[in-house]
């Protein structure tokens, strides 16, 4: 489908669109036997992981891949193949896919670039997405991807597996509990060791790949290792650097810990202290958000070696992380008790006024991933939002892009609820909403 014609596509989407969003449902709704069919847009990384997760289930056909780089197809698709019995078709325009009438639903591990403009696609032409986190590479984008949800009846359901984590849950009762006391301060870390990208020449796009599909709305420039494969992280035409690609982990829990609505304000500090390559974000990078009576602040170094995730034989086993060198941990202080929780089944520790250990909870990893992907699946039958609906995602996300135009601005910034943009700032206004190059454009929903 690398020839299909912009207008005629999204002519086509919203017709099927206008189909699914009157009945409320998928246009193939699944009964409760039926597979549920799913496409995957993005083979590496998340993708990498979310196939085998997806085609494995017994109620689940995952029927297409698709990636602008055609390198990957043959040990994607054998894979599920010895697994299932079944090959995905493969292609490089995901577009193909939404042609199917039977397809439910995509699976979207693309670069963060790509996730507004996949999900708004595929909610026109009547499918429902599950998106890896962050929502969106801008605050606009993630506002278009709710709206988007909302019109066509689409569950979306953004890849932030720790909110389908009982140990999470549990977390969430503890702190809200009158036990704990009222929430005045929450500390967010991110910090490990990172490596260095280094400094690369252009060159010539590799055989097999679609640059012009793997930029999509991203400005046109000469290929570069360093704007390809994973180093995209860490440049702003992309993503957002390391608050929005790991620590929005911390930072989506955080939020949904303190039950706040938007801050009030943000102020930002850090810089490239420690590597001299071709990243652009920080490596070192604080942020401070003011909500009503409740502060919050990030902190992340990516250079710290004694800075530990939590180790996989942590993650699933009757086990609590060295709380002093979690790297992924999350500081919650009651008036009358303190949480440390870990991300990704690292569990948590409630301590009493004395410092005594109090409380214990473990967590599962393997079993919240499942489950992630199972509640998207449940909710494509049920129609029920799910876990992590986009609303949520996109309002955790939001916390992230501010704490980058924050630190891109260098001063603190005033949050308009209204807008979720800023008061009387046009530079930081700048930022919420980027050029794109046709004919990759974020639709606007009405």
């Amino acid at each position: 489908m690398n020839s299909v014609d912009r207008r005629d596509f999204l002519k086509h989407a919203v017709l099927a669109s206008a189909v699914a969003g009157t009945a409320g449902f998928s246009i193939n709704a699944r009964g409760a036997n039926e597979r549920v069919i799913l496409g995957l847009m993005g083979l590496r990384g998340r993708g990498s992981f979310l196939a085998p997760l997806a085609a494995t289930r017994d109620d689940v056909e995952l029927r297409y891949l698709a990636d602008p780089d055609t390198n990957f197809f043959e040990a994607r698709a054998s894979a599920i193949e010895k697994n299932t019995g079944k090959r995905p078709t493969c292609m490089q325009d995901f577009r193909g896919m939404l042609d199917d009438p039977e397809l439910d639903g995509i699976l979207m591990a693309t670069p963060d670039h790509w996730h507004a403009l996949g999900t708004v696609w595929a909610c026109q032409a009547g499918k429902d997405v599950y998106v890896e986190k962050p929502a969106s590479h801008n605050i606009w984008e993630g506002q278009q991807m709710v709206k988007a949800a909302r019109k066509f009846n689409r569950v979306v359901q953004m890849g932030t597996q720790n909110r389908s984590a009982e140990y999470c849950q549990k977390a969430y009762e503890h702190i809200h509990s009158k036990e704990f006391g009222e929430v005045h301060f929450v500390r967010v870390v991110n910090s490990k060791q990172h490596g260095n990208i280094g400094k690369k020449e252009n060159k010539e796009v590799p055989p097999g790949v679609d640059y012009d599909m793997w930029l999509g709305p991203a400005p046109m420039r000469p290929f570069n290792e360093n704007h390809f494969h994973y180093a995209w992280h860490w440049l702003w035409a992309y993503s957002g650097g390391d608050i929005i690609n790991d620590g929005i982990h911390q930072i989506d829990i955080a939020h949904w810990m303190i039950d706040q609505p938007l801050p009030r304000k943000v102020c930002s500090a850090g810089g490239k202290y420690f590597f001299d390559d071709d990243q652009e974000a920080p490596d070192t990078h604080t942020v401070n958000w003011e909500f009503d009576k409740l502060a919050m602040v990030f902190e992340q170094t990516l250079w710290a070696p004694y800075m530990k995730k939590t180790p996989m034989e942590v993650r699933d086993l009757d086990m609590l992380p060295n709380w002093r060198f979690s790297g992924t941990r999350i500081e919650v202080y009651g008036t009358e008790q303190f949480m440390i929780l870990g991300r990704h089944g690292g569990g948590w520790e409630v301590f009493d006024k004395d410092g005594n250990s109090v409380k214990v909870e473990h967590g599962y990893f393997e079993r919240s991933n499942t489950e992630h992907l199972g509640n998207f699946i449940d909710c494509i039958r049920s129609r029920e939002k799910p876990r992590a609906d986009i609303e949520f995602g996109h309002r955790s996300t939001l916390l992230s892009h501010y704490g980058n135009i924050a630190y891109r601005t260098g001063r603190k910034l005033t949050i308009d609820p209204a807008t979720e943009g800023f008061v009387n700032d046009d530079e930081a206004n700048g930022y919420v909403k980027r050029e794109y190059r046709e004919p990759w454009v974020v639709p606007e929903i009405a």
